[in-house]
């Protein structure tokens, strides 16, 4: 029984809790800066799991619907404390951010005006974006190991970002790549995938990774009995209470809508929020009148400019759409109940995919065949975080960005009378001081915020 409080790794649940707590509160900048930040802290800082491990839990939680960063999450601490340590894990990696973004909807229903959310953000901004760049350059440099995999990445990066490719099929090019590679025994993929053993072979001082060989992680052993019982607990967890919520309101009651809507984005938001932000602003503004035109991209602000999944913005939509269709409710009532219900059907499925199949993928660690794949696979993770990088870059520096269609070619066009030096000066710096003089990501954070509440009530207000 004491074996299961504290695990034969020897971390403890309450260190584990600490570490979590800490990662899920420097989880800034979108999917990239956060699977940093747990690189950095469960790799680097701490060495509980093995590289080889860390990527091979990313690639899976890349294929998932859903936020890849809070499943990593999940994943990762449910490999250290059972189904315990993924609740605690994932839990914890969306709570401040949920807080935050409910305030923050508050705030933004009763007043309509959010400058000083812009004037605290502004500065943070700038350091979110260094954070994102060094988790390309931290992830790609373990990743891309040869000519191959570089031209891997960057023909992820060409067709997501100029050719408007779908997340999954770039994917699925990059898994029958590594598949056809593997099978035609070509060096650079047999090579990364014996490399990667020789390390956790040779060199694996990491705890996790130690105690999961000594054979007492019963855990990640799959069960088809165990499975089953994911299965049902999870989808009664899930979609329970949308089956009261249905029967005793109906189908035309804003909390049954909300609750079904974002119940199917769970399932297809493949790639990430940037994949279905597009078509969740199209059905909010137009379909179901729950924002107003523009109010997407402010909700969007919100969920760059604070900890946690950047699919955190369904909240925000939810918020609105609850407040503005109470019924017989306070608008404020209904609004907090409309966001807890998104954020609930939003994350929710989360658990069921990392929990059911995280045994499966697991079990398969060792696989040549699949190592190949999920080589290709990291590969075309480090273009898609370079798309994001890219993404962000511009969104950050410049006030307008257009998009445009040329044949097919996908063009983000900025408009370069609306560049913001003062974004590219706090960008530059918090560059600077993270890539040359690694300047820690909270006194980053800290300084980039200072500057850019001075500069937005000062330069910025004349």
């Amino acid at each position: 029984m004491n074996n299961q409080k504290t695990p034969h790794h020897g971390i403890s649940l309450l260190a584990a809790f600490r570490v979590w707590l800490r990662i899920s509160l420097l989880s800034f900048g979108g999917p990239a800066g956060q699977i940093a930040v747990m690189h950095r802290i469960l790799i680097e800082e701490k060495r509980w799991v093995s590289e080889e491990r860390f990527l091979h839990a990313l690639n899976y939680c890349m294929l998932l619907p859903g936020p890849e960063a809070q499943q990593l999450a999940t994943y990762i601490g449910w490999l250290m404390h059972r189904t315990l340590g993924g609740l605690m894990a994932g839990i914890l990696f969306v709570i401040p951010g949920a807080i935050v973004i409910l305030l923050l909807s508050i705030l933004y229903a009763g007043y309509y005006e959010v400058k000083f959310v812009e004037a605290l953000f502004f500065g943070i901004k700038a350091a979110v974006l260094a954070v994102v760049v060094e988790a390309v350059l931290r992830i790609g440099k373990r990743a891309l190991k040869n000519a191959a995999m570089y031209t891997i990445a960057g023909g992820a990066f060409i067709s997501i970002f100029f050719l408007a490719v779908p997340f999954p099929v770039v994917v699925l090019a990059a898994a029958t790549i590594g598949l056809a590679g593997n099978k035609l025994n070509l060096p650079s993929f047999g090579n990364n995938t014996d490399r990667s053993s020789s390390i956790e072979k040779n060199s694996s001082p990491e705890l996790v990774d130690s105690g999961i060989k000594s054979d007492s992680f019963t855990h990640i052993k799959p069960s088809m009995i165990s499975s089953i019982r994911v299965l049902l607990i999870w989808l009664t967890i899930w979609l329970g209470p949308l089956v009261v919520l249905f029967m005793a309101l109906g189908p035309t009651n804003i909390f049954v809508q909300e609750g079904l809507f974002f119940s199917k984005m769970a399932v297809v938001t493949f790639g990430g929020a940037y994949a279905v932000l597009a078509y969740v602003a199209q059905q909010a503004v137009e379909n179901y009148g729950w924002l107003a035109p523009g109010e997407m991209l402010d909700g969007l602000g919100m969920a760059e400019t604070t900890p946690g999944p950047l699919i955190m913005i369904v909240q925000f939509v939810g918020f609105m759409g609850a407040y503005r269709n109470p019924g017989i409710l306070d608008p404020l009532t209904a609004g907090v109940l409309g966001a807890l219900l998104t954020t609930w059907v939003t994350f929710a499925p989360c658990f069921l995919w990392i929990f059911l199949g995280a045994p499966f993928i697991e079990s398969l660690r060792g696989n040549k065949a699949l190592a190949a794949t999920l080589s290709a696979i990291t590969a075309a993770i480090v273009g898609v975080i370079l798309n994001l990088v890219v993404w962000f870059s511009l969104h950050v520096i410049f006030g307008e960005v257009n998009e445009t269609t040329i044949g097919i070619l996908h063009l983000h066009i900025p408009i370069w009378n609306t560049l913001d030096w003062a974004a590219l000066i706090l960008s530059s710096g918090a560059l600077v001081a993270t890539l040359k003089f690694h300047i820690g990501m909270i006194p980053t954070l800290l300084a980039s915020g200072a500057v850019g509440i001075a500069y937005f009530f000062t330069v910025n207000a004349t």
